[in-house]
């Protein structure tokens, strides 16, 4: 089997790609059949917006790993061959500025929009061309995929979603009004539009998976089904596995 190796800067994941490379060999990505990704979901994240085509095959040597599998250097070609696949389709945002540009940039795990300033954001929320809401007052919002309910979404009090539910939720972050809404669980090909309300009194920035925009004035997302990250996990400890597992800690 041919491995490509990637690890994080770490002494643990260097450690461990210095070992696996001896131990299983290298090769350039260009040739490999898979990717071995030897740090934490960070790297994950960074190793799937890299490389598209290729399944990954993640090991822990960060802190959560909740993308990773367990650390070994046994067995790691038997491991591999036996490992499940899931597929994992990313969003895409395009967010238009205050300076009249637009950016686009694509998220596994989820888009947030959040207040760059001491107010609370205003925002307009459309699904699918439809206004569904006025005005949200909040410090944030976000779109999450399955794959990313048990991240920032998890931790705004968003639902964690089953993988197979071809669902996306949309959760408020630390609303204020309307003061009870937490969200909406939207079809997957559904498109939201945020638009920003009061722009110069209450700047927001948009974020995808780390990848920031400032003085945002609206933002589109969507489910792009064309782009299909495969992910290769242990028989039995799959993301669905752990999506379920989540909810009962």
């Amino acid at each position: 089997m041919k491995l490509h190796f990637i690890s994080a800067s770490t002494e643990s994941a260097v450690t461990a790609a210095e070992a696996l490379t001896a131990r299983y060999g290298h090769v350039p990505v260009t040739e490999a059949e898979v990717i071995v990704a030897l740090g934490g979901d960070g790297l994950m994240l960074s190793v799937m917006h890299q490389n598209r085509g290729l399944p990954v095959y993640g090991m822990n040597r960060g802190t959560v790993g909740f993308l990773m599998n367990s650390y070994s250097e046994d067995a790691l070609p038997e491991r591999i061959q036996a490992a499940e696949a899931t597929v994992v389709n990313p969003l895409a945002m395009t967010a238009g500025t205050t300076d009249g540009h637009e950016h686009c940039a694509l998220a596994i795990n989820e888009v947030s929009l959040l207040r760059a300033g001491p107010q609370a954001a205003r925002l307009r929320i459309s699904v699918n061309g439809r206004v569904r809401m006025e005005e949200l007052v909040c410090d944030g919002a976000l779109l999450c995929t399955p794959a990313g309910s048990t991240a920032y979404n998890y931790s705004a009090n968003g639902p964690i979603l089953p993988l197979g539910s071809d669902v996306l939720a949309l959760t408020a972050i630390a609303a204020f009004r309307p003061r009870r809404w937490r969200g909406a669980i939207l079809p997957k090909s559904a498109t939201l539009r945020f638009d920003i309300l009061e722009p110069d009194k209450r700047p927001v920035m948009a974020d995808a998976d780390s990848r920031g925009v400032d003085s945002v004035l609206w933002v589109e997302i969507r489910s792009e089904q064309t782009i299909r990250h495969r992910l290769l996990f242990d028989p039995g400890h799959g993301l669905e596995e752990r999506l379920i597992r989540e909810q009962f800690v």
